[in-house]
């Protein structure tokens, strides 16, 4: 049936089509895309803000670097280039802004610089660490507004594993996963016939002992493959759930392979015993540079199981629920 308007008739029938199924006449108007001069020149003032915010915070910034001396925290720097590498690829064209979302990002930097004078006057160093970050989120949002943040935030956020952990978390997680990867190791090498026994974080084989050192606890590939498991959740094009499960399975696959290298170290010495420093050496160093590959070659096993698990449905293949089928 057909409904024709009158001249008398007070409701309009002829209502613009909307993409969305929910969406009314009086939705807001998306925001307008800016003009190629535009997007210039706000780029340039983003640019010019961070780098206000970063000198503001470079004596804080210049005390974080010491810490990259750690061979805990060694890959530090490193974080901030690949920051910058997400940030790249996951840019949007800049759109118009709201006077609101505007003070809204003011609010945001004004909190953080705050939070920034409250900890350095009671020396808070990973308080005034975090305030960085959440400056540059308010500059997101004083910038570009919500839909800038939505895509920039991510890759700021990620600025967090260029940091040291807390001192005393730290040395609990130092205590606990030397303890766990000796307890694990041992209980491998005892699978595969070793006679091997722990002794704290100390391994003990035939009276040849194998220290699981502060290096070897695990703690190190933990942050850094923690750190690519965020990086790679933000690149690739997958459901949420496969996302979550990477993120929710990085911890414990650089555990794993924590436990694979000091076995296969432990192997290694027994084969070619100790007394030859030099080759102690070798097969250390080269057990802690092969973690990675190793560590990688897990990623990649999952991500082909989540593949054959979960099929991405593409929105052209179904309708949206309420939406008119033509």
């Amino acid at each position: 049936m057909r409904i024709r308007s009158t001249e008398n008739d007070n409701v309009s029938f002829n209502m613009p089509h909307s993409p969305h199924p929910f969406a009314t006449s009086v939705d807001a108007a998306p925001a307008a895309v800016l003009s190629g001069k535009q997007e210039q020149k706000t780029w340039l003032l983003f640019g010019l803000l961070v780098l206000i915010v970063t000198y503001g915070y470079w004596n804080m910034l210049q005390y974080t670097a010491s810490f990259w001396a750690n061979p805990l925290y060694s890959h530090g720097w490193i974080v901030p280039l690949f920051a910058g590498y997400l940030l790249w690829i996951r840019r949007r064209a800049l759109t118009t802004v709201e006077p609101k979302e505007r003070w809204i990002g003011l609010a945001i930097l004004g909190a953080s610089l705050l939070v920034r004078l409250f900890a350095s006057y009671y020396d808070y160093n990973p308080l005034d660490r975090l305030s960085y970050i959440g400056a540059l989120l308010g500059v997101c949002q004083l910038v570009g507004g919500t839909s800038m943040l939505r895509w920039a935030g991510p890759p700021l956020g990620f600025l967090v594993f260029m940091f040291p952990l807390p001192s005393k978390i730290e040395v609990t997680l130092l205590l606990n996963l030397q303890r766990l990867a000796a307890m694990a190791s041992a209980a491998t090498l005892q699978l595969l016939g070793v006679p091997a026994l722990r002794d704290g974080s100390r391994i003990m084989i035939d009276q040849m002992p194998l220290e699981v050192a502060d290096a070897c606890s695990g703690l190190r590939m933990s942050t850094i493959f923690g750190a690519m498991a965020v990086a790679m959740a933000m690149i690739i094009e997958r459901p949420w759930w496969d996302r979550l499960i990477i993120l929710l399975s990085a911890i414990p696959i650089a555990l794993v392979t924590n436990v694979i290298r000091i076995s296969a170290t432990a192997l290694l010495y027994m084969a070619f015993g100790q007394e030859n420093e030099h080759l102690s050496h070798i097969i250390h160093d080269w057990a802690g540079f092969a973690m990675m590959p190793v560590a990688l070659g897990f990623l990649w096993l999952e991500l082909q199981i989540l593949s054959r698990l979960t099929i991405p449905i593409e929105t052209d293949d179904y309708a949206a629920f309420g939406a008119a089928h033509g």
